[in-house]
């Protein structure tokens, strides 16, 4: 077990009055994805759909004949 504390990014507003702090989540959550394989709930969610047994299989059967580009063509 590591003795160093997790590492956070924070998000943070600055106003007249301040900064205002708005959400802190650990680095260990967050990732680009690059290097990993997408899976067929990322790319339901990634094309804003609901998680059902239907948009799974769309999922599955295009992450199948696609590939990565299939998430890539989702996203901004």
């Amino acid at each position: 077990m590591s003795e160093e504390p997790e590492s956070v990014s924070v998000s943070v507003s600055v106003t007249t009055a301040g900064p205002e702090w708005r959400e802190v989540t650990p680095d260990r959550l967050l990732h680009t994805g690059g290097s990993d394989r997408p899976t067929a709930e990322d790319l339901v969610l990634a094309s804003g759909r609901d998680l059902t047994p239907r948009t799974l299989e769309w999922a599955r059967r295009k992450l199948a004949a696609e590939g990565r580009s299939a998430i890539d063509k989702q996203l901004p």
